[in-house]
């Protein structure tokens, strides 16, 4: 290989990528807009839920259990009448109605066990499963206190003493800013790269590099470092700027570490990107084939699930997967804040499989320049 010729061709891949203006965009949304979208959107527990009460009992208790729901858990209560109930939720006014029937208060007083009901809309999911559990626990607890005529102090035999560490807050849109940093990184390694070798087949290009004195090698290599420097770049950018400047999320861990361990990441992912763009004959045909392999990496390598609560055989099957250690460094470094003597084995194992993959890329890409 000849060290001008690479820089030379990459210098053309970043040329041509300035050209694409939806690449570009699709860059800067990547690291700006979508990183603040998925830290604003990670939803809470339970958050302004909406609910409306039918207070056919119009009694104290029936008040007691209508002045229980407030922020930030539930909006304020809408009194609405019966008839109104079906078609506000119908209309997706309310995720939870409850309807307090007539005598309510006198039944309860008799010793007798009367019901309330509760609606739910449960195409809310969020909301809907863990809501039902929170309407039933404070209507328990007000007419228990009523029932009683006194409000009790629970007195736990043991008291739990509660640390939370690296999320002291237990802010759920920490972890949704740096999990979409390292999902966007993965992304967009494999979409440049292969797009760079589709637009080069499509543009008619490819062939001009075959008469040119350049190698496979070359080729490859130039587009592998190109557009892994943009990557880079653009995630550094965003957990400078937007992680930690904009939603002001705390990193821990060494900057200059995870951006090397990023970068042999990028140095597997880049070749995935080739691979698929030469099983791919057009860019159509690359975002389906993208979709297949995307998917299960993303989902599969531990980032919005742990890897502990995955069967046995599909923890040891994403080992293979470079994203898989990937993620596993990124959090050790930007959460825990740990050093290299606990991350060397992830950086190892993405050197090896970044190894691996420039074989069978090349291999194959050889073989599409034939």
């Amino acid at each position: 290989m000849r060290m001008r010729n690479i820089v030379q061709l990459g210098i053309k891949e970043l040329r041509g990528l300035s050209r694409d203006p939806m690449l570009m965009v699709l860059i800067v949304y990547a690291f700006t807009l979508s990183i603040y979208t998925a830290s604003r959107a990670m939803p809470e527990t339970l958050n302004h839920a909406a609910i409306a009460v039918v207070d056919e009992d119009q009694s104290p208790v029936s008040s007691r259990i209508l002045t229980a729901f407030y922020p930030p858990y539930f909006t304020v209560p809408q009194l609405i009448t019966q008839q109104e109930m079906d078609s506000r939720m119908d209309a997706g006014l309310d995720t939870f109605a409850l309807d307090i029937p007539p005598n309510f208060q006198r039944d309860l007083l008799a010793g007798k066990s009367p019901t309330i009901q509760l609606n739910v809309d449960a195409t809310r999911m969020t909301q809907a499963f863990t809501g039902g559990g929170y309407v039933q626990q404070i209507v328990t607890g007000q007419v228990d206190e009523f029932a009683d005529r006194y409000r009790s102090v629970s007195v736990l035999p043991v008291e739990l003493a509660l640390r939370a560490r690296f999320n002291q807050e237990l802010n759920k849109g920490w972890f949704g800013a740096i999990t979409n940093v390292i999902s966007s990184i993965t992304m967009l390694a494999i979409v440049l790269t292969g797009a760079a070798l589709i637009r080069e087949r499509e543009h008619g290009t490819i062939e001009h590099l075959l008469v040119m004195p350049v190698t496979p090698t070359e080729i490859m290599v130039s587009k592998i470092w190109s557009m892994g420097l943009v990557v880079l770049a653009a995630a550094a950018f965003s957990l400078i700027f937007v992680v930690q400047g904009l939603l002001e999320v705390p990193v821990q861990g060494s900057m200059a570490l995870f951006l090397f361990g990023a970068a042999l990441h990028l140095f597997a992912t880049t070749c995935m990107g080739i691979f698929l763009a030469t099983i791919a004959g057009s860019m159509p045909q690359f975002g389906l084939l993208l979709i297949l392999v995307l998917l299960p990496l993303q989902v599969l390598s531990g980032a919005t699930t742990p890897r502990e609560s995955m069967p046995d055989i599909i923890q040891n099957i994403m080992l293979a997967a470079p994203n898989t250690h990937f993620v596993i460094l990124a959090q050790s470094i930007l959460f825990r804040g740990a050093g290299l003597a606990v991350v060397w084995p992830q950086l190892l194992a993405l050197a090896v499989l970044g190894m691996v993959f420039f074989l069978f890329a090349l291999t194959r890409f050889r073989r599409f320049l034939r």
